[in-house]
C-alpha cells in the first residue's frame, strides 16, 4: 500500500503558548460581580428593543425602504409567474399528502404570507414541496388508514371506503404534525439552533432529496397506472409497494394510464420548448398550468370519470377554510414525524436560501429563518394547512423572472387567493393522473443528481460514501427514519476523518466533565507511561494532548512532558495550582496546530 500522502502546513508566526499570550496581551484581573452581570443582561435601552423588533419582524426593516421603480415590476411579473405554477404544485402535491387537492392551495397561501412578513430570504419560494408533502403522506396514511373507514355496501354487497370521512380525518391529522413541526421550529430558532444546519452537508442533503424523491414517484404510481395497493410502512415499504404494483399492472385502468403517458410526453416536449426559448422570452411558458387546463376541458367534454372510470380531483369547495385548532389528541403521535419534517424543511430552505444570498450579496439569518418557517406552519396547521419548505423549481422561476424581493411571494399569494374564492371549482374534473404527471417531470431535476456520484467519486470519496450511504438509508428506511440515520453516518464519517492525527502524535478531545474523575486520570497516565516506554518497538505514540474545550470546568495534574491544548480553562488551571517550575504555561498552546508544530519540531532535533 503506497504510503498516505500528507500536506505540509506552516504558520508564518511563532508558536503561541499560554506566556506568550501573557506576554502580548495583559489579561485583565478585574471580574464583574454576578449582580452586574444579571442588571446588565435585563438592561434593555431603545436601540437595543428596536434592533430586537427589527430582527424579529424583519419587513419592519426593508419594506419601508422598498424601491418601487427598481423593483415593483420585477416582483410582479415574478409573483404573477411563481402564483400560476402554485396552482398545479399545490393540488398535485396534496395528492403526495393524502390530502383533498384544495388543501394544497391552502398551504399555497397562509405559509406565503406569513414567511412574506418574518423571513430574510429574498428570493426563496416557500410553498408546497414534493419531499414534505410524501412525508406528510406517510403520516396521515399510517392514522388514518383506507381500512379504519371501510364501510358494508347492502346494494353491491361489497366493502366501500367512506372517503369523506378519511379526508376529514387525514386534514386533520396533517395540520396536527404541521403545527407540531411549526412548534419545533420557532423553539429551535429561539434557543439560537440555527447552527444545526451545518450538519446537513451538501452531500447529504442531495443524497436525501434524490432518495426522496424515489418514494415520491412510486407514490404515485397508483394514480397513474389507476390501481389501488395496500399502504405499507416502516422499513422496507418502498420495495413492497413497488413489488405490489407490479402485481397490480395487469389491472391498470386503460384510460388512466393513457391520460398519464400523454400527459407526460406532452410536459417533457413543453419543458424543453422552454429550455430552449429560454433567452428569448422573458417568462417561462407555465406548462403546468397549461396542462391542467386542457385536460380538465378535455375530462369534462368527454365524460372521462364516468366512461372510462378515470379518477378525478373531485369537489373543490370555493372560499377559504375558518381557522380551527388543531387536534391536541394526535400530537402525542406526530412528535417525532413534526421533528422530523421540522429539520427537513429548515434545512431545504436554507440551503437554497444562503445560494442566493451569497449571489446577490445579501445575508441570511439562520435563526430567524427557523421562527419564520415555524411560523409559516404553526399559523398554516391552524388554517389546515399541510407543512411547507422552500421548491427549488418554483426559486428557480421567481429568479430568473425578475423577482427582487419576498413581495414576489407575497403577490404569488395573492394570485392563488384569487383562483381559491373564484375559479378553483372549475377543476374538479381534471384527472388525477395529470397532477401524478406532474410530479413525475418534476422531480427529473432530481434524477440528474445522481451524477454527483462519479463527480465525488473524483473530488471527495468520502462525501460520495455519505451521498450513496444516505441514499440507500432513505430508501430502505423512509425519508423520516432514513433522515435521523443518515445525519448519524455523517457525523461518524466527520469523528473518523478528524482521528486521523499526525504520528507519533495522540489526541484526547474532552468536551464536557464538571468533575474531577479519577478513572479518567489514571487512564491517561497509564496510557502515557506505556507510550513514552523507551524500548525499539514502541514508537507509535511520541506525544499526548489534552485538548480541553471552553464547557470544561475541572483541573487536573499531569506532568511536565503532557502537552495540553485547551481554552477558556487557563485561570481555572492557575487557581487550582497547576503550574509550577516545571509545569510553565509554556505546555499549553492557543490551537493544536500550534502544538503539533511545536511538537514536532522537538521531535525532529530529538529533544
Amino acid at each position: 500500500m503506497a504510503e498516505r500522502r500528507r500536506m505540509s502546513y506552516s504558520v508564518h508566526r511563532e508558536v503561541l503558548d499560554e506566556e506568550a499570550m501573557d506576554e502580548m496581551g495583559q489579561k485583565s484581573v478585574s471580574k464583574t460581580s454576578l449582580r452586574e452581570k444579571v442588571k446588565k443582561s435585563v438592561r434593555c435601552s431603545g436601540h437595543q428593543m428596536k434592533s430586537c423588533l427589527l430582527g424579529t419582524v424583519p419587513i419592519l426593516s426593508w419594506l419601508p425602504r422598498y424601491p418601487i421603480r427598481e423593483n415593483a415590476l420585477g416582483d410582479l411579473i415574478s409573483g404573477i409567474s411563481v402564483g400560476i405554477m402554485q396552482l398545479p404544485q399545490g393540488m398535485a402535491y396534496a395528492l403526495l399528502a393524502s390530502v383533498p387537492p384544495v388543501f394544497g392551495l391552502y398551504s399555497s397561501f397562509y405559509p406565503v404570507l406569513i414567511y412574506f412578513i418574518f423571513g430574510t430570504s429574498k428570493h426563496i419560494s416557500v410553498g408546497t414541496y414534493a419531499v414534505m408533502s410524501v412525508m406528510i403522506g406517510g403520516v396521515t396514511e399510517r392514522l388514518a388508514p383506507d381500512s379504519k373507514f371501510m364501510t358494508w355496501d347492502n346494494v353491491t354487497n361489497t366493502s366501500i371506503i367512506d372517503t369523506v370521512a378519511r379526508d376529514d380525518e387525514r386534514v386533520r391529522v396533517a395540520a396536527a404534525v404541521t403545527f407540531v413541526s411549526g412548534l419545533f421550529q420557532i423553539l429551535l430558532g429561539l434557543v439560537q439552533f440555527g447552527f444545526v444546519v451545518t450538519y446537513l452537508s451538501e452531500p447529504l442533503v442531495r443524497g436525501y432529496t434524490t432518495g426522496a424523491a424515489i418514494h415520491v414517484i412510486v407514490s404515485q404510481l397508483k394514480y397513474t397506472f389507476g390501481v389501488n395497493p395496500v399502504r405499507h410502512n416502516g422499513p422496507l415499504s418502498l420495495i413492497y409497494t413497488v413489488l405490489e404494483i407490479c402485481y397490480l399492472l395487469p389491472q391498470s385502468n386503460i384510460g388512466t394510464l393513457v391520460t398519464s403517458v400523454i400527459t407526460i410526453l406532452g410536459l417533457i416536449a413543453a419543458k424543453e420548448l422552454n429550455a430552449f426559448l429560454g433567452k428569448k422570452i422573458p417568462v417561462p411558458i407555465p406548462v403546468e398550468l397549461i396542462a391542467i387546463v386542457i385536460a380538465t376541458v378535455i375530462s369534462w367534454q368527454f365524460y372521462l370519470q364516468q366512461e372510462y372510470g378515470v379518477d378525478v380531483v373531485g369537489v373543490i369547495p370555493s372560499g377559504l377554510q375558518p381557522p380551527v385548532f388543531p387536534d391536541t389528541s394526535v400530537f402525542g403521535q406526530v412528535i417525532g414525524d413534526g421533528f422530523a419534517l421540522s429539520v427537513v424543511g429548515y434545512g431545504i430552505a436554507i440551503s437554497l436560501g444562503r445560494i442566493f444570498a451569497l449571489k446577490y450579496g445579501y445575508k441570511v439569518d439562520s435563526n430567524q429563518e427557523l421562527v419564520a418557517l415555524g411560523l409559516s406552519n404553526s399559523i398554516g396547521g391552524i388554517f389546515q394547512c399541510f407543512t411547507v419548505s422552500c421548491s427549488m423549481s418554483r426559486t428557480m422561476v421567481q429568479e430568473s423572472a425578475g423577482g427582487k424581493t419576498q413581495v414576489a411571494g407575497a403577490l404569488s399569494a395573492v394570485v392563488i387567493l384569487f383562483i381559491t374564492l373564484w375559479i378553483g371549482s372549475l377543476f374538479e374534473d381534471l384527472p388525477k393522473a395529470v397532477l401524478a404527471a406532474i410530479i413525475h417531470v418534476n422531480l427529473h431535476s432530481m434524477m440528474k443528481q445522481f451524477l454527483d456520484i462519479p463527480a465525488l467519486w473524483k473530488t471527495n470519496r468520502v462525501d460520495m460514501l455519505v451521498w450513496v450511504a444516505t441514499f440507500i438509508l432513505t430508501l430502505l428506511l423512509n425519508p423520516d427514519i432514513g433522515l435521523a440515520a443518515s445525519i448519524g453516518f455523517s457525523l461518524l464519517t466527520v469523528i473518523f476523518r478528524t482521528q486521523l492525527q499526525v504520528p507519533g502524535i495522540l489526541i484526547f478531545h474532552l468536551v464536557s466533565f464538571s468533575a474531577l474523575h479519577a478513572p479518567l486520570c489514571a487512564s491517561i497516565s497509564c496510557f502515557y507511561s506505556i507510550a513514552f516506554l523507551p524500548t525499539p518497538t514502541c514508537s507509535i505514540t511520541h506525544f499526548i494532548f489534552l485538548q480541553l474545550s471552553s464547557h470544561v470546568s475541572f483541573c487536573v495534574f499531569i506532568s511536565a512532558s503532557l502537552c495540553v491544548c485547551l481554552g477558556g480553562v487557563v485561570d481555572n488551571l492557575q487557581t487550582a495550582g497547576f503550574f509550577n517550575d516545571k509545569v510553565t504555561k509554556s505546555c499549553l498552546f492557543t490551537t493544536v496546530h500550534d502544538a503539533v508544530l511545536y511538537c514536532q519540531s522537538h521531535a525532529h532535533h530529538g529533544t
